[in-house]
């Protein structure tokens, strides 16, 4: 059997090609939209792509199955639990499918989604027991995949008492040696505390993962495991991405090339209707002198949340770049998330708009001593996660987490406020989005609160 993991940082996100080598056949597992890798490594070992699947329908990221039929002979297949709007092959529970010495028996394991299956992979050549868990969601390292993302709060319990039915009579039944491999990994919000490894195995899970240790001592049926607070804030493009990878994620076809524009021709590209620019260099970088209006996105591993999260959906990108390299890797990011290609990138950078005498915004930054020092003048806008906040936040603070703040900045205090985040990222793209709305009175914290806590500063974990 092959086996390869493809891992995507920037969207704590993994996916998987499994091929027999003896009859060449192989699987992808939760493709990401960009194929060429999956038929790159399938060339490589002489294996032929014939099957795809998604686990679940993802609400973090388009899925790849549709750029994968579209390449080549490829029978997309799909739970049989699911209601998809494209055309594939439903597997169901129990169900096992066979790529020559590799048998794939299929596991209707619900609660991150009620669709949800996770993949156990038989390698015949070397026995009869079972290998590998393609878990998608159902077990993650040292974490399981949140339940609420698809109803209010009863929808969310419901889910959960079935995750712990999924736990306990589909995962907690497999031996301990099998490796987990799931879909969401670190930096993935599908998870409130996922650990950095790339994948675990149900023994280690057993032992250490709370929840399954739990109910393994239970051993009588569990109906209640899963913690729904301090959950991470969902981003608002999440909405849309799993009606359209339950539909159908429309091939993306020959994609144009973003246009470099030199400043004449980029200013007048941002009066376009639907034009927004999208600055991908760091806080400090963006702090000191950008294009007004626009929004802040470090290129970096969390560019595609938090460019989703800033980036209205109706939108088209217009780049502003540290590096013309960078091109590629932020339009896929673009892409991976439902937005178009850019509509074309500030060539010569921001030295090029500079000279060429335009107009500039600013935002102040300030360091955790000069917050401290001015607390009385400033008001303390705190843009983390709810985990974060709970954990220890600056006494006064007002709370709004970065993922809701696009819909909340009315509830934004009034008069000067310092925006803070774990270390000035967030913070930045949160100023970003009220300097757009009209705010000009707000400052940046260099470190956020990880400088407040490493100068040792007062805080609180009241409300």
């Amino acid at each position: 059997m092959f086996f390869r993991q493809f891992h995507l940082e920037a969207l704590g996100h993994a996916s998987y090609l499994v091929g027999d080598t003896f009859t060449g056949q192989a699987l992808v597992v939760d493709p990401r939209r960009d194929v060429g890798g999956y038929f790159e490594s399938a060339r490589a070992q002489g294996l032929r792509i014939t099957h795809a699947v998604d686990t679940h329908g993802h609400n973090d990221y388009l899925s790849g199955l549709s750029e994968l039929a579209a390449r080549s002979n490829v029978q997309l297949l799909g739970s049989a639990e699911a209601q998809l709007g494209y055309e594939h092959r439903p597997i169901k529970d129990g169900e096992v499918l066979d790529l020559g010495d590799v048998g794939v028996e299929v596991l209707h394991t619900p609660g991150h989604t009620p669709e949800h299956i996770s993949l156990l992979l038989h390698d015949r050549e070397a026995g009869d027991e079972a290998a590998l868990l393609l878990s998608g969601g159902a077990l993650l390292v040292g974490d399981l995949a949140r339940p609420d993302l698809l109803g209010g709060e009863d929808e969310a319990r419901a889910a959960a008492r079935a995750f712990c039915k999924t736990l306990q009579a589909k995962i907690l039944t497999l031996p301990d040696h099998v490796e987990v491999w799931p879909t969401h990994v670190a930096g993935s919000l599908c998870g409130a505390n996922i650990g950095s490894r790339l994948s675990t195995t149900v023994g280690y899970e057993r032992r250490t993962n709370p929840v399954l240790a739990e109910l393994d001592r239970a051993g009588e049926p569990v109906t209640d495991c899963l913690r729904l607070e301090n959950l991470p804030a969902v981003p608002p493009y999440w909405r849309r991405m799993r009606a359209q990878n339950m539909t159908g994620v429309a091939a993306l076809g020959v994609l144009p090339e973003p246009p470099a524009l030199l400043p004449d021709a980029f200013e007048r590209a941002v009066s376009a209707p639907g034009a927004v620019v999208v600055d991908t260099r760091q806080a400090e970088a963006f702090g000191g002198g950008h294009i007004p209006g626009a929004l802040n996105v470090g290129l970096g591993s969390s560019f595609p949340t938090w460019v989703g999260t800033a980036l209205p959906e109706d939108a088209r990108a217009l780049l502003v770049l540290d590096d013309p390299s960078d091109l590629v890797a932020a339009t896929w990011h673009l892409l991976r998330i439902g937005y178009p290609p850019p509509a074309g990138w500030l060539a010569g950078g921001m030295y090029a708009w500079r000279t060429a005498a335009k107009s500039l915004e600013r935002v102040e930054q300030i360091t955790v001593h000069e917050l401290r020092d001015r607390l009385g003048d400033l008001r303390v806008l705190d843009v983390r996660q709810p985990a974060e906040w709970a954990a220890g936040h600056i006494e006064g603070a007002t709370f709004i987490t970065g993922a809701e703040l696009p819909g909340r900045l009315d509830e934004v205090p009034a008069g000067s406020v310092a925006v803070v985040c774990g270390s000035g990222f967030r913070s930045s793209v949160s100023i970003s989005l009220l300097h757009a709305s009209g705010r000009d009175d707000v400052v940046n914290v260099l470190g956020g609160m990880s400088a407040w806590n490493a100068a040792d500063l007062p805080t609180t974990d009241g409300v």
